[in-house]
């Protein structure tokens, strides 16, 4: 039978698949030797099923089965996808899953980033889009085998598997590479394998903020609102990117939405105590998905039974601006940024402590002062990595109303702290709360009627909400604490890719609305 690897779906095809890994919990026994058939690549190895662990998702924009041959016409024509692809990654998200499975963090990689590719042995050159280091490192495997005499002793599968392997291996290392995380297991599937998940679901609940089409490219054509979409409208849905405001930007949240439907379906719908459809989806699953050969699924589902789309926050790492290389349109990126940013997600670190109030806070009466904005004196210093961010939060608390200190940098340091001098308090605790987590503490080394703002490494953006609106109470003008690990105001403001991906609650279908 043959297997399909990857398509320019393949991120939701992933969390499709995932998702019900994630959440199956009855039937263990039952679905055993069908869920161990599962797997297929050697790319990677050696990383335990259970626990905190990474998950690259990743999907080719192939229309080939695993062995290479292409897919029926008449499918392509159904899919509205055309024969025209290649083995480029177009689809990519890596997610942490926190020890316990009750939560979790992902982040979609946008495919024209511009990257350092590794794994391909500087094929295509050491510079490229991030969704073409799979391509490189399978083309490159397939001219060594046929230079060393190896491929005329092989069959299509096993030249296949070879290539596959060497393709997931250089788009693993180059992910690793660009966050600075390691990738524990993956999942990769494609476009048809996204059309036949889909028909087993019998379609998937979306909501868009405003109706879109776009006839010459996905064949997406979608009013505004909640509506149900049926297997080809929702691959049409996921791979939309013409005629969106931010273009492949925007279709990542698109996926993201689609991922939280299937987990809600999963939980709500009676799949998974339905024997005859946890059948039917393990049986597609085993036709179109490819993960590692190391990771044992029924483990891992076996933590993964309280996740939801409400404690599963998505986000698309950011950009720095648009650029031109090799006559090519891409993404620049600033990888200190996003390593930093990815590391503050999955690996957060504990709450700190609320700092009571010293004596000498105490006795000036801070506690209950209200010295004016315009009164406050603001010095601002960078001790983490993102170059000029003191001014930037600087400039931000002006506009609210403060008054401009001193600016500058300092050590680094790994967390963001508000301190205050006498009279300053009412100040400082509105301005500790745009930060997630920090609380304003009394400092008798600073002057009367001074805030000094010193910038860790756990913030890498001006917060959002800084400048709506200086009068008001630190509760409702700072952004809600993230339980993702994310800065509040990184989780709100990430330029034309957005910010998080979260479902409200008692959101219809367990889904966000998106573009």
């Amino acid at each position: 039978m043959l297997k399909a690897i990857a398509g320019k779906a393949g991120y939701t095809i992933g969390c499709i698949f995932a998702s019900l890994v994630l959440v199956t919990s009855g039937f263990a026994y039952y679905v055993q030797s069908k869920a161990e058939s599962l797997g297929g690549s050697n790319a990677i190895s050696g990383s335990p099923s259970t626990g905190a662990m990474n998950i690259l998702l990743m999907g080719l924009e192939s229309r080939t089965y695993w062995n290479g041959q292409p897919i029926a016409r008449g499918v392509e024509d159904a899919m509205h996808i055309g024969s025209i692809g290649g083995n480029t990654t177009n689809t990519l998200i890596l997610i942490h899953i926190f020890a316990g499975g009750n939560r979790a963090v992902g982040f979609s990689i946008p495919r024209d980033d511009w990257v350092t590719m590794v794994g391909t042995d500087g094929y295509g050159g050491t510079q490229g889009k991030i969704d073409q280091a799979f391509g490189f490192a399978k083309a490159n495997k397939q001219n060594q085998l046929v230079a060393s005499g190896q491929a005329a002793k092989m069959n299509q599968d096993d030249i296949a598997s070879a290539t596959n392997d060497a393709g997931e291996r250089a788009a693993i290392q180059t992910v690793e590479n660009l966050t600075g995380v390691t990738v524990n297991h993956f999942v990769a599937l494609n476009l048809i394998g996204f059309y036949e998940l889909a028909q087993t679901f019998g379609g998937v609940e979306v909501c868009l903020n405003q109706a879109t089409s776009d006839p010459d490219y996905s064949g997406a054509n979608f009013k505004a609102g909640y509506q149900f979409l049926n297997p080809a409208e929702a691959l049409a849905f996921v791979r939309q990117r013409h005629n969106l405001t931010n273009g492949d930007l925007d279709r990542t949240h698109r996926q993201q939405a689609v991922i939280d439907y299937v987990i809600w379906k999963l939980k709500h719908d009676g799949i998974l105590t339905d024997i005859g459809q946890v059948n039917q989806l393990l049986d597609v699953a085993r036709k179109y998905v490819i993960t590692d050969n190391g990771w044992n699924l029924l483990q891992f589902a076996g933590e993964m039974q309280a996740l939801t789309g409400r404690n599963l926050t998505f986000r698309t790492l950011p950009i720095t601006g648009y650029g031109t290389e090799d006559g090519q349109s891409v993404n620049l990126v600033d990888p200190t940024a996003i390593q930093q940013m990815v590391h503050n997600a999955f690996y957060p670190p504990p709450p700190k402590p609320k700092r009571p109030a010293t004596k000498s806070a105490a006795k000036t009466g801070d506690k209950g002062s209200s010295l004016a904005p315009a009164a406050t004196t603001v010095d601002v210093y960078n001790g983490g990595y993102t170059k000029g961010l003191a001014g930037a939060v600087s400039q931000a608390l002006a506009t609210a109303g403060y008054k401009v200190g001193t600016v500058g940098n300092i050590a680094t340091r790994s967390s963001t702290e508000v301190l205050y001098g006498a009279g300053a308090a009412a100040s400082a605790a509105r301005i500790a709360g745009y930060f997630n987590g920090v609380t304003a503490a009394p400092s008798t080394s600073l002057a009367a009627g001074h805030v000094e703002v010193l910038l860790g490494t756990d913030t890498t953006s001006v917060p959002a909400g800084i400048g709506t609106s200086p009068s008001a109470s630190p509760a409702s003008s700072s952004p809600s604490p993230s339980t993702s690990g994310v800065p509040a105001g990184e989780l709100q403001n990430s330029g034309p890719a957005g910010g998080a991906v979260t479902v409200q609650p008692n959101a219809p279908y367990g889904i966000p609305c998106v573009d």
